[in-house]
């Protein structure tokens, strides 16, 4: 079988976790991107006349870019849906939306706020639905930021990550892929931030099939103790907007700085998923060494997301 025409079998339709699928299918999954990455011009046709519905309650800067110029750079298109102004159901409902959409494209990427919005999308169209983030997880960043440690160090079993600051979607997602792929990922949170405590036993259970560690902790120091890679977010992600007066005081000691990396492996990276707040979560002299490889991560969401589309839609 060609590259072009090679996809994963999935054990679902849909990407709304993370969990969807093994270890093996995210390696192969991984193997494609890394084809599609070095090779793009083997992929121009690959998905011709295939469409996407880009459904966005929250603002984008790389989810919708990466998935337009995906898409596109594949042969599909795209139709973008602004549902910043008003929410997803308000108008029509989620069935209805979902009925009318999968008689006119092959695949649904929506970015919204309550991720049950997701669970209703998928339970009633007939065509994949992607989350491209919701207030559970953003499985596709968690994607990318994997295949990129695997770049960098190879098989990411074992590999120490320490994620610090609000245990929060994006964390969730670490928790989920970093434990399928056998990583051994440390969380530090203030209390009252912790990831949820589902999330952190499912990620438990799958560390333990897949000779994964998972670790919630308070300290940044003991997380970052020996780590090979340190992940930060936003202490407020958007809808929190009227939160972060107050998290600006309780996360300061979870700031990710020059201090913390003198605790860490001497080849540490630095990583996050965007946007960042230079000077809060993050010191300005960590993203902007030598270390960071935040825009490996952000031009990785595109090969992955590639990757994913394919997959789904091929």
């Amino acid at each position: 079988m060609s590259a072009v025409t090679a996809t994963i079998p999935a054990l679902t339709n849909d990407l709304l976790i993370g969990n969807e699928w093994g270890a093996e299918q995210i390696r192969e999954l991984y193997h494609l991107s890394a084809d599609i990455k070095a090779r793009p011009e083997r992929y121009r046709s690959a998905l011709a006349g295939r469409f996407l519905a880009l459904i966005f309650e929250k603002p984008s800067l790389r989810t919708r870019v990466t998935f337009e110029v995906g898409i596109s750079s594949m042969g599909g298109g795209a139709v973008f849906l602004d549902h910043t102004q008003s929410r997803l159901g308000d108008r029509e409902s989620v069935h209805d939306v979902a009925k009318n959409l999968e008689r006119w494209v092959q695949g649904i990427v929506a970015r919204v706020f309550e991720h049950k919005l997701l669970e209703e999308l998928a339970e009633n169209a007939g065509i994949p639905v992607i989350n491209a983030l919701s207030d559970r997880s953003h499985p596709c960043q968690a994607l990318a930021d994997f295949f990129t440690l695997e770049e960098r160090f190879g098989n990411v079993r074992g590999l120490k990550i320490a994620y610090v600051g609000d245990g929060n979607n994006v964390c969730h997602s670490l928790l989920i892929i970093g434990a399928r792929l056998g990583a051994h990922i440390r969380v530090a949170t203030p209390a009252g931030y912790e990831p949820d405590a589902a999330v952190v036993s499912e990620a438990r259970r799958l560390a333990r099939e897949n000779r994964g560690k998972i670790e919630i902790l308070r300290s940044p120091i003991e997380a970052a103790n020996g780590a090979h890679a340190i992940y930060t977010d936003v202490w407020a992600s958007m809808g929190q907007e009227d939160e972060a007066a107050q998290r600006e005081a309780i996360f300061a000691p979870y700031q990710v700085n020059s201090s913390l990396f003198d605790h860490a492996e001497a080849e540490c990276i630095f990583m996050h998923c965007l946007p960042a707040h230079r000077g809060s979560e993050v010191a300005t002299e960590v993203i902007d060494s030598p270390r960071s490889i935040v825009f490996e991560q952000s031009e990785n969401r595109l090969h992955v997301q590639k990757a994913i589309l394919l997959t789904l839609l091929g």
